[in-house]
């Protein structure tokens, strides 16, 4: 079973970087992916880029490539969200899922954690 928990959202000023948590308290499956997705009050779930847990190799929405990345921490089964220069426009609810590689079957969620990007 893969629990994820997201932590690390906030409120920030335009300009400003911010990092997002992502603990898996289950298991975790070598042919797994973790990645982010964010959501934006009345528009649709985006995904923003993913880790492959084996071998960390990531991959980004090109809306995101170059002022976000993502890494992996192996001991503490988790995956981070570095987020830079910040935009209003980046203010959504964040969430973390993870999903077997090969496929876009998004098994597992986590609760999501707000960030607010103030002009």
């Amino acid at each position: 079973q893969v629990q994820l928990v997201e932590s690390g959202g906030g409120l920030v000023q335009a300009g400003d970087s911010l990092r997002l948590s992502c603990a898996n308290s289950g298991r975790t499956f070598s042919n797994y992916v973790m990645g982010w997705f964010r959501q934006a009050p009345g528009k649709e779930r985006k995904f923003l880029g993913a880790i492959r847990w084996s071998d960390g190799s990531a991959n980004f929405a090109d809306s995101v490539k170059g002022r976000f990345t993502i890494s992996r921490d192996s001991a503490k089964n988790t995956v981070y969200l570095q987020m830079s220069s910040l935009k209003p426009e980046d203010t959504a609810v964040y969430y973390c899922a993870a999903w077997m590689a090969g496929t876009s079957d998004y098994e597992y969620w986590g609760q999501g954690t707000q960030v607010i990007v103030s002009s």
